[in-house]
């Protein structure tokens, strides 16, 4: 039993944490979901798989309705926790990758909590309308119309051409280093016109309380972020299926992920909450 069960474990946290955004709960959900897989009677699962993802999906539905209250309160913008890749599952599609992805995550947050739910059951775990009827509580034919709904307001960013790895972890590092040299020229080519950076501080950390929107407001938000704060050490890992800047400054570490479209960067997102950073410390 708690083989079965921890075979799938690795899927059922990325299907958690796609829907939650945050690892922590993402964690204790899946725990409650081991306790009641441990009581459950066999003779009514048909799918291991299936039956645990469907346990996972409410359970982490219900939390996913109770935290909005907390996110409406919180100190500055929210953003998902950062993750390692691997630890999100199977990724074996560029698709999948990007249903992790902090601009994906980010603009999910918008979603109702069915809507995301749908969204993530359909396009990350492929599962049927019929049985995700079963996990948000409504027929197949409203699942698909609120998948449609969902995938509307994602469009524009799906819409737009993707970089391969390469070519985001190269851009990335372009702009570290024009950041870092305050090279405003290439800055200015690196950046959208209309691009935002947000920054999650959690109220525990100095950190913009309103995203900084436009290129040379964001321009400025960069450049005096790396004059302000000495780099103590700074590497590029794989976090949420792409390249993520992780950079120690005064012991403190932050993270800076950058949403790549059409060869330009389009989103900033710098977590600095050491509570979201457990795992990258």
């Amino acid at each position: 039993m708690t083989e079965e069960f921890e075979e799938h474990r690795p899927l059922l946290l990325g299907l958690a944490y796609r829907m939650l955004g945050s690892m922590w709960d993402a964690e204790d959900v899946v725990q409650e979901a081991y306790v009641r897989w441990m009581g459950a009677d066999r003779s009514e699962v048909r799918e291991v798989r299936s039956f645990l993802a469907t346990i996972v999906s409410r359970l982490a539905l219900d939390q996913l309705r109770s935290a909005r209250v907390t996110r409406e309160a919180y100190p500055g913008p929210w953003l998902p926790e950062p993750v390692a890749t691997d630890a999100l599952g199977p990724l074996d599609t560029a698709e999948r990758r990007d249903t992790v992805s902090f601009a994906t995550l980010h603009m999910m947050e918008r979603l109702t909590p069915p809507e995301r739910a749908v969204l993530v059951l359909r396009d990350a775990f492929e599962m049927p309308y019929d049985r995700i009827a079963e996990v948000v509580g409504a027929s197949a034919a409203t699942c698909r119309q609120t998948y449609r709904r969902a995938a509307r307001h994602l469009a524009a960013r799906r819409d737009r051409l993707s970089p391969t790895r390469e070519e985001h972890r190269r851009l990335l590092e372009r702009f570290l280093e024009a950041a870092a040299g305050g090279d405003l020229a290439a800055l200015t080519d690196l950046l959208s016109a209309d691009v935002v950076a947000w920054s999650d501080g959690g109220g525990r950390v100095t950190a913009a309380r309103r995203p900084v929107l436009g290129r040379d407001r964001v321009i400025a938000f960069a450049t005096g972020l790396t004059a302000r704060y000495p780099v103590d050490d700074l590497w590029v890992a794989d976090l949420n299926g792409e390249p993520t800047v992780v950079v120690v400054t005064g012991g403190e570490v932050q993270t800076l992920s950058v949403d790549v479209r059409d060869g330009r960067v389009h989103g900033l997102y710098l977590v600095r909450n050491p509570d979201k950073l457990r795992a990258v410390s």
